[in-house]
């Protein structure tokens, strides 16, 4: 298809305003790609993978933004650019929605606002690193929202950061709560008394809007970034943030949420737990401890029973009284029987707790992949936001994809997460469930099963949400946790029967 590609030199933009930029000139009639990126060695090798290069490798350095347009003609790919050119022109001049103050360095920023103690960097990778140690060493926490960090900047500067008594979040955090100010992408819950260490953001998304419905709330979240527990980082900020909440006075107890940690690392963060002062709870999703919470939904009820001074005990969901009448009213005659189950998830590690229960229940479930009979697919990751937004900022493109898997002979259920909160799209039920009843009404299709996180405090109002989705046809579970096992009911009857 014609292409269309701009470089536009030292004008560089924040990744996020970018993401929504290629979500509004996507919408444009005979668009099928855009990108709209920083010129960083990393980003130069996707647009290339992509086929939004043209015939070489884009001449674009870190500071440079690149914009490349696929359409159904060329005068049309040519159009897109320049409305993209237009609109960020006129952001710069106008200053778009900034406020007047609008620092171009640290140092300017700290000497307009003296009183700030932390700092929120989203520059390329490359530049990352300094950016975050200069704030360090300004005695600034930092919120490093930047990806392509190498380890050993990593490893630096939560050295660094530790030494200091500062909290580095990242590098590639999405979300954090500090004092009850929500960093990021965040759900609007309340101030309360859990502190929360997470690797990533959607598994902190997801307990902390639990803890809201309890009545619980959150004093701090803080983001470790996914590397943290690997043996190359060592858990140094996971170890420094348990000292941070053991001293913190607003923290009575504290949620501790990831992937496993890496063997080197696993014995040093037990040490650090047995010796902590404080009530805590850990879900490593994934790990074989009878004492740990076995999925975010467990580890937010764990905290609110300990709270009340009461103990908490996961009930067997296959038992429970309404399910086989629910079951039996979506699958007449045993249709969706043996059939497989594809996730289509916006949330990293909702699609990997979604993989770890199917798997116990279902056998093997693919990651990332286009073959096997049940798959996950993490649509945050690269390989799928080339040329378009991040799935939470536009749902049109896992839209196309659930229509796509409705004309699946072999799906029994599509599996689906939906992130409401601030930065994520004003209505991300609305595409999904269009593109849902529009399959029913070609006829047979997959049974659809999700569960949405949120408060309902959030911007996109949840039980309306909730409400859209249902009046589609779709099944929406209180929890990820207990969406997966529902679909893993529909195709497979005996875990009911057996239960």
């Amino acid at each position: 298809m014609p292409l269309a590609r701009l470089v536009l030199p030292l004008f560089y933009q924040d990744s996020v305003k970018l993401m929504r930029l290629a979500r509004e000139i996507g919408k444009k009639k005979g668009v099928s790609e855009v990108a709209a990126l920083m010129g960083t060695p990393a980003n130069r090798e996707i647009l290339l993978h992509a086929g939004l290069a043209g015939d070489g490798e884009v001449d674009a350095g870190p500071n440079d933004l690149v914009l490349a347009v696929e359409a159904e003609t060329q005068e049309t790919a040519c159009e897109a650019i320049e409305e993209a050119k237009a609109f960020l022109t006129q952001a710069r001049v106008t200053g778009g929605d900034s406020s007047d103050f609008s620092p171009s360095s640290l140092a300017g920023a700290l000497a307009g606002a003296p009183e700030s103690n932390l700092a929120m960097i989203s520059v390329p990778g490359a530049y990352a690193a300094k950016e975050a140690m200069d704030a360090l060493r300004s005695g600034l926490h930092v919120f490093l929202f930047s990806d392509n960090v190498s380890v050993d900047d990593e490893v630096a500067l939560k050295r660094e950061a530790t030494r200091r008594d500062l909290l580095l979040m990242g590098p590639d955090c999405g979300t954090a709560y500090i004092a009850g100010a929500g960093l990021g992408f965040t759900n609007a819950v309340r101030p309360g008394r859990v502190g929360c260490i997470a690797a990533s953001g959607t598994g902190l998304q997801a307990v902390a809007s639990q803890l809201d419905a309890l009545g619980e709330g959150v004093s701090h979240g803080i983001g470790v970034g996914g590397r943290d527990l690997s043996a190359e980082v060592g858990g140094l900020m996971t170890l420094h943030a348990l000292d941070f909440l053991s001293s913190d006075p607003e923290t009575e107890i504290v949620a501790l949420i990831s992937k496993p940690p890496d063997a080197e690392v696993l014995p040093e963060i037990e040490e650090a737990l047995e010796n902590f002062s404080k009530p805590h709870v850990v879900c490593f999703l994934g790990a074989e401890n009878p004492d740990w919470a076995e999925t975010l939904e467990d580890a937010g009820h764990a905290v609110a029973a300990i709270l009340k001074g009461e103990s908490y005990r996961p009930e067997n969901f296959f038992a429970q009284a309404w399910l086989k009448e629910k079951i039996a009213s979506l699958k007449p005659g045993g249709a969706l029987d043996g059939g497989g189950v594809l996730g289509l998830f916006s949330g990293g590690t909702l699609a990997h707790e979604s993989r770890l229960i199917l798997e116990d229940l279902l056998g093997d479930a693919s990651w990332n992949e286009e073959a096997g009979r049940h798959r996950i697919l993490d649509l945050g990751d690269d390989r799928y936001t080339v040329g378009k937004p991040h799935p939470m900022i536009d749902p049109e493109s896992r839209a196309e994809m659930v229509s796509q898997a409705a004309m699946d002979g072999d799906l029994g259920v599509v599996l689906f997460d939906v992130i409401l909160g601030r930065g994520s799209s004003p209505d991300p039920a609305g595409p999904l469930a269009r593109a849902i009843t529009e399959a029913k009404e070609k006829g047979k299709s997959p049974a659809f099963v999700a569960s949405v996180v949120g408060t309902a405090d959030d911007p996109q109002d949840m039980d309306e949400q909730v409400r859209i989705l249902e009046d589609a046809g779709v099944v929406v579970l209180p929890s990820n946790a207990q969406a997966a096992r529902f679909a893993a009911a529909l195709v497979k009857p005996e875990l009911i029967e057996n239960a």
